[in-house]
């Protein structure tokens, strides 16, 4: 009789507590985030823009009913990140979920808002079946609102979400000025840059003139890549910039070549811009830095009375996976640079200098003028030197005061030609540069959060033989294990079945 009491107390406790953590859940959400790069807890970027906010928030999830497991993982996801913004912003932020196919005329309406129609493969009776689907969101604030299109993944959930509400929030934003006519790339030719930089800021093309106080109302300039001389009173302009607090980007070209068939030539490249960041000791050295971690190319052989194409290592196009300790490139997986050179500091001991992109283990320079070879057989014996710097930034009082400064030895990475996409990651070191000198709310570090690529074909044999059996073998020893133990419990149990006494 004890017994029964005894289960039946405990079966209305465990039911009591059951009830207490379902009412407590739907007051109070939380859930634990196990993942490494925290992608399932909202940034303290994120949190500070929710409580400035001043205007409520509504966002509209347009989310398709019968999505399949894998996407529908996605809009679980959207939703419980959608109530950690709305406990964040003290209800400033509400939401609703619609399905745009539920309702006549709902596909039109999703669209008009900017939602991207998609086509999904289902399974259905055992045969894949394309549908219509829609996985996007409007966030709207007063008479403005802005779209996401398309939500594929989780990793980039949160920098979409508070991007586009501070986009909506902020009356004035801040302005980013791209130096023109010494040569340097336009707007047009950054194009995908621009999608990303125009969510967060103003952008302009500047030529500089007599007057310096116009650059007063920039908060960075970018010079990227000039060809042209720069006169030295350009660059006073500039150096008066600085000097009062403004933040700068500098890639440059310091060589480059000139890519004829038979016949390929390095070349120094001198535009003023070199020497005025070696006065305030940025050397970007006249050379070729030369890594066994770089692309292949098609080249144009001669086989005796033949021409014929075939694949080389091209060592002057450096693949970058190598990468300091800075938000700058935090993320970042692969940059590819092309006819670099390397930089060296030596200036200001208080200024803080942080190499961003590194050459590989195996790495060699090149003068500036000479032949380039494309037929050369490179071995690992020409690759005598390693991690060198190609990109750095500066953070302190430049030129008697504090700023930042960023200065990349390439000025072709972010540059689009034709209908030609450059390297995504090319495109993120450049927003993220101007991020971490324009932006001071941390939203940088939400721009590359996710999940970081390894690949399993990368691993050692060992390492893989292990994961292979660790797999197969957890699953089978964790159920014998659990026998074991459930064994020896009974076991037990009936022996204590059997001592007099027992109830």
């Amino acid at each position: 009789m004890n017994s029964r009491r005894k289960y039946s107390t405990i079966i209305l406790l465990t039911v009591g507590i059951l009830v207490l953590i379902n009412i407590l859940a739907a007051k109070y959400f939380f859930r634990l985030d196990f993942t490494e790069d925290k992608r399932y807890t909202l940034s303290n970027a994120t949190e500070d823009i929710l409580k400035d906010i001043i205007e409520p928030v509504t966002i509209r999830a347009y989310f398709s009913g019968n999505l399949p497991p894998q996407l529908d993982n996605i809009r679980r996801d959207f939703r419980d990140m959608l109530v950690e913004y709305t406990q964040a912003s003290k209800g400033m932020v509400v939401y609703e979920f619609i399905d745009p196919l539920d309702e006549e005329g709902g596909d039109a309406k999703a669209q008009q808002e900017g939602i991207m129609q998609m086509q999904v493969q289902v399974r259905e009776k055992d045969q894949l079946k394309a549908q219509i689907a829609y996985m996007g969101a409007v966030i709207e604030m007063g008479e403005s609102k802005e779209a996401i299109p398309v939500i594929q993944s989780a990793s980039g959930m949160e920098y979409s979400l508070t991007s586009s509400i501070k986009k909506l929030s902020i009356t004035e934003k801040p302005i980013v000025g791209f130096l023109t006519g010494h040569g340097e790339a336009g707007l047009s030719k950054l194009r995908y840059a621009m999608r990303d930089l125009l969510v967060l800021y103003q952008v302009e093309e500047v030529q500089l003139n007599d007057s310096t106080e116009e650059l007063s109302k920039y908060n960075t300039i970018v010079v990227l890549g000039p060809t042209d001389s720069i006169p030295q009173n350009h660059l006073e302009q500039l150096s008066q910039f600085v000097s009062r607090g403004g933040n700068l980007l500098a890639a440059l070209n310091r060589v480059d070549a000139q890519m004829n068939q038979g016949y390929n030539l390095g070349i120094s490249v001198n535009t003023g811009l070199e020497s005025w960041l070696n006065s305030i000791g940025v050397d970007v050295n006249n050379n070729f830095v030369v890594d066994a971690n770089a692309v292949t190319v098609m080249a144009t052989m001669q086989q005796g009375p033949f021409t014929v194409q075939r694949p080389l290592l091209f060592p002057y196009i450096p693949t970058v996976n190598n990468f300091g300790d800075h938000p700058v490139v935090s993320g970042l997986e692969q940059v590819i640079l092309n006819f670099v050179s390397s930089i060296n500091y030596s200036g200001d001991s208080s200024v803080v200098f942080t190499p961003l992109l590194l050459s590989s283990e195996m790495t060699t320079t090149k003068p500036a003028s000479g032949y380039i070879d494309l037929g050369y057989q490179w071995s690992e014996n020409d690759f005598q030197l390693s991690g060198l710097t190609l990109a750095a930034a500066l953070e302190g009082p430049i030129l008697g005061s504090q700023s930042k400064m960023v200065v990349i030895a390439d000025a072709d990475f972010p540059v689009s030609e034709g209908q030609q996409e450059p390297q995504p990651d090319n495109i993120s070191l450049l927003v993220n540069a101007v991020d971490w000198l324009s932006d001071d709310t941390g939203l940088i570090e939400l721009r590359t959060q996710g999940a970081t690529a390894r690949p399993i074909d990368e691993l050692e044999d060992g390492e893989k033989a292990f994961l292979k059996y660790l797999n197969f073998l957890l699953p089978i020893l964790l159920a014998v294990g659990y026998g074991i133990l459930r064994a020896q419990h009974n076991r037990i149990l009936r022996y204590k079945r059997r001592e007099i006494g027992y109830v």
